[in-house]
């Protein structure tokens, strides 16, 4: 019988990370929760954890920026489980998600990934319901989750690190996420390029989903420019081609780069403040 560790990242989304932590203690209270829940804090440490019915603990993971790749393995290596379940911080489990996750990743060696309805602003409330979330969240349209078991896809850039579940031993094969992405961007696909060359595939499981909390973000990601074309270059020079591409196109438009990528991304200028405000993805729109 394997255990199922859950790993979550967090740097100033403290109401978030308190979902969360809900959503695994209701599915602990209905037999689902996991063996523990790791929480890498990569920013000050927020208030004490709450009491969960599953061991919750901290790993202090102090950074000037979003070191995620180390952190997730910093998170990693704090686990104890089998089966590691690695949910971002802004994901509310649905109460039957880790464990189907959890069961996908015993009985494939894969990396496995859920499936995510996107809730607009104001979504949740104090005594959130998984029915009202299920009716107001939307699937993302660029991935086709199975109704049941799982799915195999061929392109490992549908990989997403939102919500997976892997072994740990696989995790451990893999090396982890390569630290060298720093930053935002790019870090999980190359997991899922290099989890390829080694026969690892990439599942898209048909279970029960996890919660989008809507938050602050921009489209084309903007505030992480910087991050994402330093990863893109590290990313081309590993795999031979360029990730997040459609992102480096919108760059281009903006004239933040030249649009010709060969042999290398030319950098004209940084966004500008209006720029990355007038990107910002309005609070009626999921993703």
């Amino acid at each position: 019988m394997s255990t199922t560790s859950v790993v979550t990242l967090n740097k100033g989304r403290d109401a978030h990370l308190a979902r969360l932590i809900e959503g695994l203690a209701r599915a602990a209270a209905a037999g689902e929760g996991p063996a523990e829940c790791v929480v890498v804090e990569m920013g000050p440490a927020p208030e004490p954890l709450p009491e969960t019915p599953f061991p919750l603990r901290r790993v202090d993971f102090p950074s000037a920026g979003l070191p995620l790749a180390a952190a997730r393995n910093a998170g990693r290596a704090a686990a104890a489980g089998d089966v590691l379940v690695f949910l971002d911080v802004d994901c509310i489990p649905s109460a039957g998600l880790v464990p189907a996750l959890s069961a996908a990743a015993a009985a494939h060696d894969a990396l496995v990934c859920g499936p995510i309805r996107y809730l607009p602003a104001g979504a949740v409330r104090d005594g959130w319901q998984e029915a009202d979330l299920l009716r107001t969240g939307l699937l993302h349209p660029a991935r086709d989750f199975p109704a049941s078991g799982v799915r195999e896809t061929t392109n490992p850039g549908l990989f997403w690190s939102l919500a997976f579940a892997v072994r740990a031993a696989t995790y451990d094969r893999l090396g982890g996420f390569d630290e060298g992405y720093d930053g935002y961007g790019a870090e999980d696909t190359d997991l899922a390029f290099r989890a390829a060359e080694i026969g690892v595939p990439v599942l898209l499981a048909g279970a029960p989903p996890a919660f989008h909390q809507h938050h602050l973000s921009c489209d084309p990601p903007l505030q992480h420019f910087v991050d994402i074309v330093r990863n893109a270059r590290r990313f081309r020079a590993r795999h031979g081609l360029w990730p997040m591409d459609g992102w480096l196109d919108a760059f281009a438009r903006l004239g933040l780069i030249d649009a010709n990528r060969e042999p290398d991304i030319t950098l004209l200028r940084g966004p500008s403040p209006d720029e990355i405000a007038a990107a910002r993805v309005p609070p009626d729109r999921p993703f």
